[in-house]
């Protein structure tokens, strides 16, 4: 029987534990991967204080990840022990309406598996004292090793450092993938980004690929506007000093940004994000909120300025084109992604580092195991 170390949430609003764990071997179609870098996102703190009140309990944390492949079920192909791999965490299907279409984001056996907190056939590896533990996002990657389907894990050349690949594999593609791939953002466009952590800054690379000529960082936090300038922005907005919307509008000569992007989920930032644009300008809504909440937005600019209002998951991505050709831009140099990680952790420290992450003091942390 093989044990692991696993950071286990086991009421909303309370501390992580992080505690042995017994861990069943693969079986068909599945890989164990020891896991070397789980990134330390928002989703995840969401979970831990109930924002997301609909993943099943007690559930290992981590969705943001990268290791080597320690062993493989009946009947995988497509990797073997040794290999490196980033781990995908909301994987299409291929089948479903969404999948046909190309909206593989979308997927619709992804959406059932993630609430569901089971593997594809319908039961966990983990347990603690025979009390079932759940898989969360087909993940639970702040472990120290993880099981996932074969589909969910995607090789990657050994030369790409693990942490880098980690934080591709969530913060870079939903930011970036917001950008490219759901607004389209065009060359030489302004472009306004509400919330500077790691998919906002991402969002910002995002927006130096697309060649946008102005790229306005908003934030409330000093040190997260230096950041962003550091990854490309060209104007700064600390919008604890000043209205955020005046001050786009200042920039872009009166008229408002081309686009928006919101990062944090806070509805009114998002009202902000869409006053914040310019007549057929587009919002893009990436943060997220607890179930069942709104936001407002005034109907007659939506129509007579012809506005748009957007959401972005996962950056739209299609996982197995996108992803590469995320990785091939880093080791290129164009995209930063190692500059994007200020902050290293133990798996045992998770509870300091989701509490580094609510005071807004890194860009994008992540727990190294072992």
């Amino acid at each position: 029987m093989r044990t692991t170390k696993g950071a286990v949430l086991y009421r909303f609003n309370e501390p992580v534990v992080v505690e042995e764990l017994r861990l069943d071997p693969p079986k068909v179609g599945e890989v164990l991967v020891r896991v070397a870098v789980a990134g330390v996102c928002h989703s995840d703190l969401h979970v831990a204080n109930g924002q997301i009140p609909f993943i099943p309990l007690p559930t290992v944390l981590g969705h943001e990840g990268a290791g080597i492949v320690e062993e493989i079920g009946p009947g995988v192909t497509t990797v073997k022990p040794g290999d490196h791999v980033l781990l995908l965490w909301r994987t299409p299907c291929g089948r479903c309406h969404y999948c046909a279409v190309g909206r593989p984001a979308l997927c619709e056996q992804a959406m059932r598996l993630r609430a569901s907190g089971l593997m594809t056939d319908g039961t966990t590896r983990l347990r603690r004292n025979g009390q079932q533990i759940y898989h969360f996002n087909l993940c639970s990657c702040m472990a120290e090793h993880c099981i996932m389907p074969e589909q969910s894990v995607m090789p990657i050349a050994p030369e790409v450092p693990l942490e880098v690949a980690a934080v591709i594999g969530c913060a870079v593609i939903t930011g970036v993938g917001a950008v490219i791939n759901r607004a389209h953002v065009r060359e030489g466009s302004s472009v306004a980004v509400f919330g500077t952590g790691g998919i906002g800054l991402s969002a910002v690379m995002g927006a130096v690929l697309a060649n946008a000529t102005r790229i306005i960082a908003v934030d409330v936090k000093q040190n997260k506007l230096e950041f962003a300038r550091q990854f490309g922005a060209t104007d700064l907005v600390n919008a604890a000093e000043r209205d955020a919307v005046e001050a786009i509008r200042e920039v872009t000569g009166g008229r408002g940004a081309d686009y928006a992007f919101e990062c944090i989920g806070v509805p009114k930032v998002m009202e902000q994000a869409f006053d914040a644009t310019c007549n057929g300008g587009t919002t893009v809504v990436i943060g997220l909120t607890k179930p069942g909440t709104t936001m407002s937005v005034p109907t007659v600019p939506l129509v007579f300025q012809e506005r748009a209002l957007l959401g972005a998951v996962y950056g739209s991505a299609r996982l197995w084109t996108d992803l590469p050709w995320l990785i091939d831009l880093y080791r290129a140099g164009k995209l930063p992604v190692d500059r994007l990680i200020t902050h290293r952790y133990r798996l045992e420290e998770i509870n300091t580092a989701f509490a580094a992450l609510e005071a807004g003091e890194v860009a994008r942390a992540v727990l190294a195991m072992g």
